[in-house]
């Protein structure tokens, strides 16, 4: 049995809960489905929300998730594992459950996934003492030995930024040619007085649950507290593609195109969070998702005045 929603919110995270908290506030039936894979769930604390500074993320949710049900919205622990456009121009969401929902608009807000090198470790302590965000995490392990672990082609950029918390920092080139950086750059590393390390990482050394080391192939460590990993990443877009969502290029990789209210090239769809950027911080998810139930929002009223209008 199909159930009929007039919004669908995709994602439960923070793009996704403010999206429903305002769409509920704006007497929306409204579904959130949340699959429970936030983003920062590694993370003990998050950092850089004013009022919410160093709040653990799951707290975080879970207040968001008490938010919605004062204000009516339904959530549901489930995944949404196909879309389909009806003949009217609205969505059925299927779910791994097997449910259906109707939606007349819909918020996909399933945020990404960071690609972890396979490096023995770093997975391991992923959100702990192997960390991606200066911005994050910088202040918490300040003046700390910085291992920089290149992953990809912003880790040199990454090495750079970090080098603004700590001036004792490394830049693991990995699997990475030294040869292939660039003039610029090694002046810039330099000035910066970031140490250029060659030669592939084997893993990480943790000695009582802390990490102490990276050790190299050849079986050298170097001593370093903190690692940071520019890990490639991969916006969870399928339904938008499905959808036939248009999508463009960024040195970050690929994501849907969206307006400045997130919403997409597929009318009646709005896209919000990490789901349309790399750098959407919670706080920016926040108010993206905001943003996107706001847009949603008044493009049911005027599509019912309109159907009103017509009708009269």
């Amino acid at each position: 049995m199909t159930e009929r929603y007039e919004a669908v919110v995709v994602g439960g995270g923070t793009a996704g809960l403010s999206a429903a908290l305002v769409l509920g506030r704006a007497r929306r039936r409204t579904l959130v489905v949340d699959a429970g894979e936030p983003r920062n769930a590694p993370a003990a604390h998050m950092q850089g929300y004013l009022s919410r500074d160093g709040m653990p993320p799951a707290e975080f949710l879970a207040e968001g998730r008490r938010e919605i049900a004062r204000y009516g919205v339904e959530l549901v622990r489930d995944r949404a594992v196909d879309v389909a456009r009806d003949g009217t121009g609205e969505f059925d969401v299927t779910l791994a459950s097997g449910r259906t929902a109707h939606a007349r608009r819909l918020v996909v807000a399933t945020g990404l996934v960071d690609e972890l090198p396979k490096v023995p470790g770093v997975a391991e302590r992923w959100g702990r003492d192997v960390l991606h965000c200066p911005y994050c995490h910088g202040w918490e392990v300040r003046d700390e030995s910085f291992g920089v672990l290149a992953a990809g082609p912003m880790s040199v950029h990454q090495a750079l930024m970090v080098s603004h918390w700590s001036k004792d920092v490394r830049l693991f080139l990995h699997t990475v040619d030294e040869d292939t950086l660039a003039d610029d750059d090694l002046r810039r590393l330099a000035a910066a007085g970031v140490e250029v390390v060659p030669g592939e990482v084997a893993g990480l050394v943790v000695d009582g649950d802390r990490l102490t080391g990276v050790r190299l192939a050849d079986g050298s460590v170097h001593d370093r507290t903190v690692v940071f990993v520019g890990a490639p990443m991969s916006p969870r877009t399928e339904l938008l593609e499905r959808l036939g969502a248009e999508h463009h290029e960024t040195a970050f990789g690929t994501y849907p195109v969206v307006d400045e209210t997130g919403r997409t090239t597929v009318p009646g769809v709005w896209a919000a969070g990490n789901a349309t950027s790399h750098a959407e911080q919670v706080v920016n998810a926040a108010g993206a998702g905001y943003r996107a139930a706001v847009a949603l929002n008044g493009d049911l009223l005027f599509a019912d005045l309109d159907t009103a209008v017509a009708g009269g």
